[in-house]
Formats: C-alpha cells, structure tokens, sequence
C-alpha cells in the first residue's frame, strides 16, 4: 500500500522503515548513501561509500531507480552514468557550499583566461563543470590523477583550493587552482582542535584533504572518508580526533567500537560542536519515502552536458 502524508504522519519510525523496504521492492530501487548522512539513512542503504565508491556503485547498479542520499552534484553523477534509470534526491535543496563556488558561467570564463591547461575537476562540481574538464577526480584518487597527465602540459585544478594545494605537495606539480572551499572543512577551528590536542596528548589526527594546510600539517594521516576509515581500523592507536564531517563518525564506531572518536571542533556553535553539513542533513528518511513515492524530485539533465560530464567521468573510473 502506498502511504499517503496524512498517514505517513502518524505511523511509527519502524512502520516508515518498513514501508520504505515495500516501495523500494516495488519500484525496483537501489539506496546509496554517503558516510555524511544521518545513522538512520546509512543503516537502510545498500551501499554507503565515499564520492569514488558511489560513482562506482552507480556505475555498477541494474536497479530501474536510484534513490541517492547525498547531495545534488552526487546524484547528478548517477545520472549521468545512468541516462536511462531514474534518479532520484530525497531533498532538492541538498546542495553543496564548494560545488556551488564554481559557477559554469564564470568557470567557462577563467578556462578562457588559460588556453592550454588540462582541466582536472574535483568531483564536487555540477554536472556542467564536469563538461568543461578533462578529467574528474575524488580525494581518494586526485593524487592519483594529475600523475596521470603528461608532464609537459600545465594543469587546473578546480574547485577546491586546499585539495588542489594538498596535491600540489604529494606530485610536485604546479597547478593553477581555482579558489572554492567547502564550508564544513574550513569551518574546524585550529585553535579548538590545538586545546582538544592538548588534552588528548595521545590521541592521532585524521583528517580530509578540503582542510586548510594548518590543520593538515598536524595530522598523523590525510585522505578521503574511506581512507580515514580504514586508517582508524587498522592504526593501533585507540583514541582519534576525526578532521571531516561528523556524519564518518557513525561508520567509524561500528567498525571500532573499542576505540575512542572525537570530532574535530568547528569555530560555529551547532548541536554537535562538530563539523557538519547542513546540506547532508537535509535528507531524511520520510523524504526517502515520499521520493521513492511521487518519483520527484528526478535529476534531469541536457543530453550534451550529460555527455561531456560522462567523458571525463569516465576517464577517471578507466583508472580504476
């Protein structure tokens, strides 16, 4: 039976929870989630991963519709790998602060102002940014990438400046960076994080590559969501201070409960006094549900941005 809003108001979260596993055998869907959403939307996804895991798993999917919580340019992403299926985002205001300071217009405008240069774009970009690039990147591959590029051609690198600075130091190329951040990574306040240091002398900082130098170059290790993961399991220290959005915590604890996660502190007071996405949270399970119900909102994109988005989407994932 398909749930109405008045009767989606007044059911319990384990009837939501429930109704939602009918409607997505029913519509033939698969859930992907990102590390940044809430526990509950983790615990009901098929998948969760990083941005590389989730253009790989949507690459991968047979399902008629993709149900992607995240944010806009992720879904973006499934749909351009994916033109035929149905791809659908719980909230259509779940956008992003760093995709959202590389406008196409004015990204157009500066690839004008350097002839030449090979575009390497950060995969938190909108689909029309991917267009104009060469090749897209993740933080788990970004390294990876531009020592892929002939060394005799200059390189941009867009939109995030303290990623694009982050893999000027690991390859020793020089890249002209475009000057976008995201919000939640600059928002950790370096003189909390200090006094938190302090008073966990033993603790190892991890932190996302979209962190400002001065909060790298105390980190014991630096790497994408996945890669801060898997360092925690396999890193004998037993206590973290975790340098990214606080949505990575949920994973982290299930996979060492025994081992103690602190969030790096941000210069905003929130609920929290971590770092988090407002955007990410903008999705909720009962916006699954009505999504997953109405078919909308639906990521529609023009066919010749969609194919140029895809060309150099595709040449990232042929590096596997």
């Amino acid at each position: 039976m398909i749930l109405d809003d008045h009767t989606l108001d007044g059911i319990s979260e384990h009837e939501l929870h429930e109704a939602l596993q009918a409607l997505k055998a029913e519509r033939n869907a698969v859930f992907l989630a990102h590390y940044y959403q809430t526990p509950d939307i983790q615990e009901l996804a098929d998948f969760v991963g990083d941005s590389l895991a989730l253009a790989q798993a949507a690459d991968r999917t047979g399902a008629d519709t993709i149900l992607f919580c995240g944010v806009h340019f992720m879904a973006e992403t499934a749909k351009i790998l994916n033109p035929t299926r149905t791809v659908l985002l719980p909230d259509l205001e779940a956008g992003c602060s760093l995709a959202d300071s590389a406008p196409a217009d004015k990204f157009r405008a500066f690839l004008d102002a350097h002839p030449d240069h090979l575009v390497v774009s950060y995969i938190n970009c909108s689909a029309a940014v991917k267009a104009m690039s060469d090749i897209i990147c993740t933080s788990s591959n970004a390294v990876r990438v531009v020592n892929s590029l002939p060394k005799d051609r200059p390189v941009i690198f867009a939109p995030d400046k303290h990623l694009g600075a982050y893999v000027q130091r690991m390859t020793g190329r020089e890249l002209v960076l475009w000057d976008g951040v995201c919000e939640v990574h600059v928002d950790i306040s370096a003189d909390k994080l200090k006094l938190l240091m302090g008073k966990h002398p033993d603790a190892k900082l991890v932190a996302h590559p979209e962190c400002p130098q001065h909060i790298l170059a105390d980190a014991d290790h630096v790497g994408s969501t996945a890669s801060l993961l898997e360092f925690v399991q396999r890193d004998p220290a037993q206590t973290f201070i975790v340098a990214t959005e606080a949505g990575i915590l949920h994973r982290m604890r299930e996979a060492v409960p025994h081992k103690t996660l602190i969030p790096a502190p941000a210069h905003a007071d929130n609920t929290c006094a971590c770092s988090e996405c407002p955007y990410m949270k903008r999705n909720t399970v009962r916006k699954m549900y009505t999504a997953l119900r109405d078919r909308w909102p639906a990521i529609e994109l023009p066919e010749d941005v969609r194919q140029g988005a895809e060309r150099s989407l595709r040449r990232m994932l042929e590096l596997g």
